[in-house]
């Protein structure tokens, strides 16, 4: 049965969780509006947690015939795909004094709310970047399924809007190309993805151009959009201890000649039949392991973890607008 995280928090009779819910969805405009297909039950030992779906890769197509003559044939193109339910989280440890001596701001739960954020910023990074043949721990990301499909657009040419003179003389092209790149897409797409960078151009942009449009989340944020389409920023992932890099990669390329500081634009259509989450049956997507500071032992450790992957029922319900230079 697919189910939100808002509906997965009304099944919750702890506070804690229900809390737990409320920072995940604080903390990603994605999992917020996700719907997680609920439906992976572990085998034996519960060592299966594959999900197997179908892709629908090229739709079916009518036309007319005339009179005395035959149809040409033409079947609906799809795969079989599998995803791998994934394990991820964080663990923290505090000190019994610090505790109990932590005064107006609680410790345990300033850690708490930092992990949360923190498994949601992976989570961010592994949507678009992941991939289980370079990391077997993580899940398949929009990067590597939508390479080299229909809906991967602009891979021959770079739209510069890397700078004011750029942004005004190329506003125009990327206005079009944007709504080219929708025009691919299966219907209207819930959202559109990218970096800081990338997001503030487009919002200037579109602001200019009379395409901006302002809603508010469930939290009673002002969400901007492009001609009603959300622009999300998937913000900064912590790599290597301090070092951050933006979840959508801004990086140099060869595209007919060496280019530098090209991003993209990624759009997704929510939805059982498109993008959704994956999870193990219940509505436990989000498990907490709260310390006991009345237990013995002076060092105490709590754990956040979530088990999910993503799948992509129909290639035109996501896709990519490559090669924007934002710097």
């Amino acid at each position: 049965m697919p189910i939100t995280l808002t509906q997965a928090k009304v099944g919750m009779a702890d506070k804690v969780d229900q809390m737990v819910i409320d920072e995940y969805r604080r903390a990603s405009f994605l999992l917020d509006q996700l719907t997680f297909d609920n439906a992976v039950s572990p085998g034996t030992g519960g060592s299966t947690l594959t999900y197997g779906y179908t892709r629908l890769k090229t739709p079916s197509v009518a036309g007319f015939r005339a009179l005395n003559s035959e149809y040409s044939a033409q079947e609906a193109d799809r795969e079989n795909l599998s995803v791998d339910l994934k394990i991820f989280g964080g663990a923290f440890e505090i000190d019994r004094v610090i505790q109990e001596t932590s005064g107006q701001i609680n410790e345990m739960n300033f850690q708490l709310q930092q992990k949360i954020k923190g498994a949601a910023n992976l989570f961010h990074y592994t949507v678009i970047n992941g991939d289980s043949a370079v990391d077997t721990q993580a899940f398949d990301g929009l990067d590597k399924a939508l390479t080299g499909s229909n809906t991967e657009l602009n891979t021959e040419s770079v739209i510069n809007i890397s700078d004011e003179a750029g942004l005004d003389s190329n506003k125009f092209a990327l206005l079009d190309a944007i709504d080219n790149f929708l025009a691919e897409l299966d219907g209207r797409p819930t959202m559109l993805l990218g970096n800081s960078k990338l997001i503030t151009k487009v919002k200037s942009v579109a602001r200019r151009a009379g395409y901006a449009t302002k809603t508010e989340d469930g939290f009673g944020r002002t969400v901007t959009g492009y001609d009603g389409i959300p622009l999300v920023d998937l913000g900064y992932f912590v790599s290597g201890g301090t070092t951050t890099v933006p979840v959508v990669p801004i990086e140099d390329r060869t595209v007919g000649t060496a280019q530098t500081g090209l991003t993209d634009l990624y759009a997704v259509s929510l939805g059982m039949d498109g993008f959704h989450g994956v999870s193990p049956t219940g509505n436990k997507i989000i498990r907490t392991y709260l310390p006991d500071f009345n237990a013995p032992g002076a060092v105490k450790r709590g754990e956040v973890e979530m088990v999910a992957a993503v799948a992509l029922k129909a290639t035109r319900k996501a896709g990519v607008l490559r090669n924007i230079k934002v710097q």
